[in-house]
């Protein structure tokens, strides 16, 4: 799967850092593995909360650089930990001068941002963690995790949902650079692409993602999403070799992984249409109903033969198999009324790949449809 990241990334440093556990001998061993790949990007950080036993075990890894959790929502302080925001925050700020004092990078994570008090409690937090960041000279990232989902991508929301005003706040009320502001967006109401689109539409240099956006409850940011987005909002790729999400739809799939039918990108249905006056257009240009060309993720055009697949969709299933016929023909006609009758009496409830249409067809006939 690390390689898989490598490819995608084609030595571009877009897909930039990979962060993981190191609490097990087995999430050692793994870093251990995936460092020993020898791959620039992605980078392997540590993931750890704001503890200084946590910083040393990043840095007795080998690591230098780390993800610290800091809570920052009131339900997280009172209810998690049982502690006051001021507790709360020199806390944090121990273990980030830990880590700043012995060279290891911060992303400082301020789990559950969205539903915190930016304005009395978030920005004099991350000011004061700005300020250790230049006092020692050690780079820091603000990571905005939308923790449950509840952010919107609106600028005229209000705090602490609207994404465009957090990253605002970082970039203009504390002056950070693009590249120092980071999204980790969550799926539970359908806005984590939303989300992080308008990050980075708003100024974030960064956003977090998964493959096909395996995560915690509904999910994470896709990976395979941002990356079409970056092309879509770049105009370019910039080096990224966005081909290699087929191979990872597949390698998901060897491993048992059941790729959602209509997930965007990547699913069978992506790409597939079923509906008879949309076959016939996308026949004659693929772009009537196609936004981008399947083949720029390794994947390929697919037309469905259902009940209201039309003549064109019969005629183009046909052709696949070497008959030269027309949506007009006799042999079209008498094909489509069939399988109209299939799904009439039940035989059929679903669309059918052209494969399934013509395998159908052939058993009613005793033979190949040829």
């Amino acid at each position: 799967m690390f390689r898989l990241l490598s490819e995608l990334d084609n030595g571009s440093g877009r897909v930039v850092r990979s962060e993981f556990f190191l609490y097990t001998e087995r999430d050692r061993r793994i870093v251990r593995a995936v460092r020993g790949l020898g791959f620039k990007h992605p980078k392997v950080i540590g993931w750890g909360r704001a503890r200084v036993e946590d910083v040393r075990l990043v840095r007795d890894n080998g690591l230098d650089e780390m993800v610290m959790l800091m809570s920052v929502s009131d339900i997280h302080i009172k209810a998690k930990f049982n502690t006051t925001r001021r507790r709360a925050a020199e806390k944090y700020l121990e273990a980030a001068e830990e880590a700043l004092r012995s060279g290891v990078a911060l992303r400082c994570s301020l789990e559950d941002v969205t539903r915190a008090d930016v304005v009395g409690f978030v920005l004099p937090l991350v000011d004061r963690l700005v300020r250790l960041s230049e006092r020692y000279g050690v780079p820091m990232v603000i990571k905005l995790p939308d923790t449950t989902g509840v952010g919107v991508p609106y600028p005229t929301a209000a705090l602490p949902y609207s994404i465009p005003k957090l990253v605002w706040l970082m970039r203009n009320a504390l002056k950070l650079p693009s590249n120092a502001v980071e999204f980790h967006g969550h799926g539970d109401y359908h806005m984590a692409v939303a989300n992080a689109v308008a990050a980075w539409v708003y100024g974030a240099g960064v956003n977090n993602g998964t493959l096909l956006g395996i995560g915690e409850r509904a999910g994470n940011v896709p990976i395979e999403a941002l990356v079409v987005w970056y092309g879509r909002l770049r105009g370019s790729f910039d080096g990224m070799e966005p081909r290699v999400i087929a191979k990872v739809v597949e390698y998901f799939r060897r491993i048992g992984y059941n790729v959602p039918r209509h997930q965007p990108i990547v699913g069978g249905n992506a790409y597939a249409t079923a509906a008879g006056i949309h076959i016939d257009a996308q026949l004659k240009d693929p772009e009537t109903y196609l936004s981008m060309d399947p083949s720029m993720v390794g994947m390929r055009q697919v037309v469905l033969i259902g009940p209201y697949a039309g003549k064109a969709g019969v005629a183009h299933a046909l052709r696949k198999v070497g008959l030269n016929v027309g949506k007009g023909d006799g042999e079209v006609e008498r094909v489509y009324r069939e399988l109209v009758r299939l799904y009439d009496e039940g035989v059929l409830r679903e669309p059918i790949s052209e494969e399934e249409f013509l395998r159908t067809l052939g058993s009613l006939n005793g033979d190949d449809p040829k």
